[in-house]
């Protein structure tokens, strides 16, 4: 059914005709292959009316009657008017279009074709012009394959191609599937989904023998869109294709059936299908069909009426019988309203024996406040004195350097001690050992005289020259040793130059390394800086502006989640920033969740965004209070170093991080004493990155705490709102860093240079030194040949003596040499114990002093907590005695209200239900009277079968079930009335459409025949439902003078009014395709020529539209222009083969 209204009107008839096609999308399909046509002949012998029927009088109720539903079909004498005002307006614009040149579609035109295996083609493909497209071919060739190709691709129905009766018969032979692409223009503002499909849509259909279909709906890109037959239908619909219209796509038998075998009738009904009329009568005769049958069905329904007024008629003569017991039921309500006041002076007097109660407890409040102020003065006196005795055990500090001084001294004198012990030893053995070599020397001086006496004849100028000799030799190799030992001297001076250079130029190093980290973490701050200037929420992750954004656009369980929880916190003092970033950077961009069911979806957007490293804390919206778990007001805590400025994130971070009793120190050595002072131990965190844990029952451990890498972005977190400021100080030290590592670089190099240089001297210096020790080698072998020589001069007896006292001499000095030693190491060590002596006696003075100190504030630390824990006793008892005073109150004042509540609520109730009763009665009293009232009431009713309330009932439901039922009858009626009238009118405008169609089919017809001279009309037969042509042609206007009957008529002549009257049809309908199979097989050269010209012509003019002709001839002798693209097609391969016999 059209989707909206089309009025036509008579001065522009080209323009609604065309507007009717545009609103008749797409032509019905049926389950059956015969064509449906509603036959419109049996309104004719129905009654014309104005719409309003006439008015009748049944139960009460105002009915309109049946109403006619179509109108007279107009005399051939209106019919005669109308041609007459309405004809020559046509053909004034058909002579305006006769040299104008239609547009080109935008949208629903076929752009290519290609077929698999179908019908008798192995592949073929054709790119269609947007305006004329002639297919000409030898028969045989496969020309109408691509007609039916067409209407196959685009969802027709196998049997309305005449080529066969399902899918599989379009398969060629011997294959088992086929496939058809079709790709249809969609550009302009009409487009279909541009966004999806683009500029072209492709449609493959494919299909097996086996009975199997399915589509591919893809974009220009080969994107499948969809595969489902209602996305094409829709395609259709939008672009007003109609493949199952038999004027869009008419195959040459059905052309030529229309012309020459058809009936009138129809020839109407062709008319009326290809219009689309057809579909729009059948849905209207549905409509009059349902209407007829709403129509039975209230007629139905109405035969309940009477009984409905029976059963209302009855129960109220029942009521009536009853009335009797009302003036008995009035004296039970008087007493039921006595009864509902006698319950409220009740309730009044409870309300106020509890108001009494209330105000007798709140008196006893005030005196237990002041005991509790009392108490919690005495409380904060003796808080306030333990806090100042702590500040004097803090102030005193610790005295673990005294220790350490005292144990290193007591170490020191205890080691001297020892020394001192081992040189006494020494001495004694010393003293032994002199006094034996004393002896020995003495005895080998008194012979050694004895025995030169005895040798004094011997030579005394040989002896003096080997004297002189030796003394030379002792001289050269003195010299030599002294030389070779310069010498070493001197090289290792050097070495030691070379070492200091060596490590001057690894500190250097160093320093350098160290300068290139500080720039790589300047250059990475202030890329933070920049980004952070731009983006406040980069240090918390990707794009978290965007998960905010779409946080806020999207439906929770929960509370909107909470996060990053770092824009809620900031630092009081940046001396902890580094600390912070490092212990609590994670938690910074943690979000948070009131209910464990939006975790997933929170988690799906971090993922979206890459935040893998988010955390998602699941917590309760619990206001707790934590002050009971801070340290003293002085301690410094995580908490107290931060600004949170949302207590839902404080508390998350109470819960995760403790940050409300961990404290915070600047040294490790602070955080310890720290938490030693604390009782119970703890956990503090160290500026020095050091984390301090101290245990309860004793002991404690210490962790390095790892720093962040320069390029975390955490580094960003806990900086100065001031980006700039922040920015501007990086860069200052990125500038310091730089020149820094310049330098140290330069210095690297500087010492290396040097480096380098003395290894090269040391090295010119080996063979110096080589020499002269060879030098010092020789020199003591000349000594020790000349000693040898004297050695065999001097007799042995001497010789021996003189060695052996020579050795004990020389044992001797060395024994002297030692013990001299050994009295000034003693002597040293005797005056540095004096000393350590006198410090370690200083060092125990001040340790007692402090002890005795510390002590005494203990004492008054342990005297004032004492005193607090009673106070905070006393503060307690009273603060719970307060307590339950204050809940007792509150127990008995919301009593007290609910009384009160009650007492209103009842009043009103009791107000509303009747009016005040001074003075009621006790409520038993009340009672007893009613029970007795109703007892009688009660009796009377039994006798009645039904008690007065529900016979009142009873009346009450017959009348409304009776009032709805006339009300729906009514409201169901005169809604069937109104869809009949709007049927009447849609009858009328499906009539005026029909007559303008008719006419204009009329006109171009004739204009179409002018062309070749012939002459003839169309007769439209509405009431009969006939299309009847009549033609003559030129010679016959000259000779016969009467029109011929389309059966009478020539092959050329039949054939060229089939092509006029296709013409005129086409003229009348909206699709964008025209596709005709061989229109020309029964023309003469003559008419082949116009009638090609006239298609031609006419296509041209047509606006957005395409045209396929498929053609046997050839088009040498025709003319064609731009817009007519020819395709020729060879005759395809047909092989031989075996017949398949079963």
């Amino acid at each position: 059914m059209a989707k909206r209204k089309v009025a036509v009107d008579d001065d522009d008839d080209d323009e609604a005709l065309n507007a009717l096609s545009q609103q008749s999308k797409r032509a019905r399909t049926f389950d059956s292959d015969d064509e449906v046509v509603v036959d419109r002949s049996r309104h004719r012998d129905r009654k014309s009316g104005n719409g309003n029927g006439k008015a009748r009088q049944e139960d009460s109720d105002d009915e309109e009657d049946e109403e006619d539903l179509t109108q007279e079909e107009h005399n051939e004498e209106e019919e005669q008017r109308f041609e007459e005002l309405n004809g020559e307006a046509i053909r004034q614009r058909l002579e305006q279009k006769r040299n104008t040149f239609g547009g080109i579609a935008e949208h629903g035109i076929i752009e290519s074709i290609e077929m698999h295996h179908f019908m008798c083609h192995k592949r073929l493909t054709f790119t269609f012009g947007p305006q004329i497209n002639f297919i000409i071919g030898h028969n045989g060739s496969g020309k109408s394959a691509v007609l039916s190709a067409i209407t196959i691709a685009l969802g027709g129905k196998a049997n309305s191609t005449g080529r066969g009766s399902g899918l599989k018969s379009f398969i060629r032979e011997g294959q088992q599937i086929s496939e058809i692409t079709i790709s249809l223009k969609n550009q302009g503002e009409e487009a279909y989904k541009p966004k999806e499909y683009g500029k072209s849509i492709v449609i493959t259909r494919k299909f097996t023998k086996d009975g199997s279909s399915s589509w591919k709906i893809k974009s220009k890109d080969g994107k499948v869109v969809s595969t489902k037959r209602d996305e094409l239908s829709a395609i259709c619909d939008h672009m007003n294709i109609q493949v199952d219209n038999p004027m869009n796509v008419l195959s040459q038998d059905a052309a030529r059936q229309f012309l020459s075998a058809s009936h009138p009738s129809d020839k109407y009904k062709f008319f009326l299908r290809g219009t689309q009329l057809s579909q729009l009568s059948e849905e209207y005769d549905a409509c009059l069909d349902n209407i007829n049958q709403t129509k039975k069905v209230l007629h139905q329904k109405k035969q309940v009426l009477p009984d409905l007024r029976a059963a209302f008629k009855e129960a109220s003569v029942r009521f009536e019988e009853a009335s009797k017991a009302r003036e008995q039921r009035c004296k039970v309500d008087e007493l039921k309203k006595e009864l509902a006041w006698a319950h409220v002076a009740a309730k009044q007097a409870e309300m106020e024996a509890k108001l009494e109660e209330v105000a007798k407890a709140e008196r006893r409040l005030p005196k237990i406040e002041a005991e509790m102020k009392t108490a919690e003065s005495q409380f904060q006196l003796a808080s306030d004195a333990v806090e100042q005795f702590d500040k004097e055990y803090s102030a005193l500090g610790d005295i673990d350097h005294l220790t350490k001084q005292r144990d290193d001294l007591q170490e020191k004198m205890r080691s001297n001690r020892v020394k001192i012990g081992n040189f006494k030893n020494d001495e004694k053995q010393m003293n032994t050992s002199l006094n034996s070599l004393n002896d020995a020397i003495n005895n080998y001086t008194k012979n050694i005289a004895e025995e030169e006496h005895r040798l004094a004849a011997d030579t005394q100028v040989k002896r003096d020259e080997l004297n002189r000799k030796l003394e030379s030799a002792r001289t050269d190799v003195t010299n030599a040793d002294q030389a070779h030992k310069g010498f070493l001297e001197a090289k290792r001076q050097k070495l030691a130059e070379q070492d200091s250079i060596k490590h001057k130029g690894l500190a250097a190093e160093a320093k350098k390394n160290s300068a290139q980290e500080r720039v790589v973490t300047a250059q990475s701050m202030i890329s933070q800086c920049k980004e952070k200037g731009q983006n406040a929420l980069a240090p918390y992750g990707r794009d978290i502006k965007g998960v905010l954004d779409q946080i806020a656009k999207m439906r929770w369980h929960g509370d909107v989640p909470v996060g990053p929880l770092g824009i809620h916190v900031k630092l009081k003092d940046v001396a902890w920033a580094d600390l912070m970033r490092i212990q609590l950077g994670g938690l910074m961009s943690a979000f948070a969740v009131t209910d464990a069911r939006d975790r997933p979806q929170l988690k799906r957007l971090l993922d979206q965004t890459k935040n893998f490293h988010i955390n998602i804390i699941i917590s309760e919206r619990d206001m707790f209070d934590f002050s009971a778990g801070e340290p003293p007001d002085h301690i410094p805590t995580v908490l107290r170093v931060l600004e949170i400025t949302d207590p839902y994130v404080l508390r998350l971070l109470i819960n995760q991080a403790n940050i409300e009793r961990t404290v915070v120190a600047p040294k490790r050595l602070d955080a310890d004493n720290i938490l030693k002072r604390m009782n119970g131990g703890g956990v503090a965190w160290a500026a020095d990155y050091m984390r301090v844990h101290r245990y309860a029952e004793g002991g404690g451990q210490s962790i390095k705490l790892q720093r962040l890498p320069p390029n975390d972005p955490r580094n960003m977190m806990f900086t100065s709102s001031d980006s700039a400021s922040v920015l501007s100080t990086w860069q200052e030290n990125l500038q310091n860093a730089e020149g820094e590592c310049k330098a140290a670089q330069e210095e690297a190099t500087q010492l290396r240079q040097q480096f380098q240089a003395l290894a090269r001297e040391i090295n010119g210096m080996n063979a110096q030194e080589r020499s002269l020790f060879e030098t010092h080698r020789a020199a003591k072998q000349e000594l020790a040949s000349l000693q040898e020589e004297a050695k065999e001069e001097m007799p042995a007896d001497i010789m021996g003596l003189q060695s052996a006292k020579d050795e004990a001499e020389a044992e001797k000095a060395s024994i002297m040499q030692q013990f001299e030693d050994a009295v000034g190491r003693r002597t040293a060590i005797d005056q540095e114990q004096a000393t350590l002596l006198v410090e370690l006696n200083k060092i125990k003075g001040q340790i007692h002093n402090f002890e005795e100190a510390r002590q005494g504030v203990q004492k008054k630390i342990e005297d004032a907590a004492t005193s607090r824990l009673e106070a905070q006793s006393n503060k307690n008892h009273y603060t719970k005695k307060l307590e339950d005073e204050t809940k007792k109150v509150e127990a008995i004042d919301a009593i007290a209200k609910q009384l009160q509540e009650e007492f209103i609520n009842w009043t009103s109730s009791a107000e509303e239900y009747c009016e005040r009763v001074e003075n009621p009665r006790k409520v038993d009293v009340v009672e007893r009277t009613l029970e007795s009232v109703q007892k009688a009431l009660k009796e009377r009713e039994r006798r009645h079968g039904a008690t007065v309330e529900e016979m009142t009932i009873e009346v009450n439901n017959a009348k409304a079930v009776l009032d709805s039922v006339e009300k729906e009858l009514r409201s169901l009626a005169a809604l069937n009335n109104a869809l009949k009238r709007s049927l009447v009118i849609r009858l009328t405008r499906w009539q005026e459409f029909r007559r303008h169609i008719a006419l204009r089919c009329k006109v171009v017809f004739q204009y179409h025949l002018s062309n070749r001279g012939y002459f003839g009309k169309i007769l439209f037969d509405h009431a009969n439902q006939t299309l009847q042509l009549k033609v003559q042609t030129d010679d016959q206007m000259a000779t016969q003078g009467r029109d011929k009957d389309p059966r009478s008529l020539s092959g050329g002549e039949k054939s060229f009014s089939t092509i006029c009257l296709l013409l005129s049809l086409w003229d009348a309908i909206g699709c964008p395709l025209r596709c005709l199979d061989e229109f020309d097989v029964f023309m003469d050269a003559v008419n082949r020529r116009i009638s090609m010209k006239m298609m031609i012509d006419t296509a041209n003019a047509s606006d957005k539209k395409q045209y396929i002709l498929i053609t046997p001839q050839d088009m040498g002798n025709i003319h064609v222009g731009q817009t007519v693209r020819v395709h020729r097609m060879s005759d395809p391969e047909r092989g031989q083969g075996i017949l398949a016999f079963t």
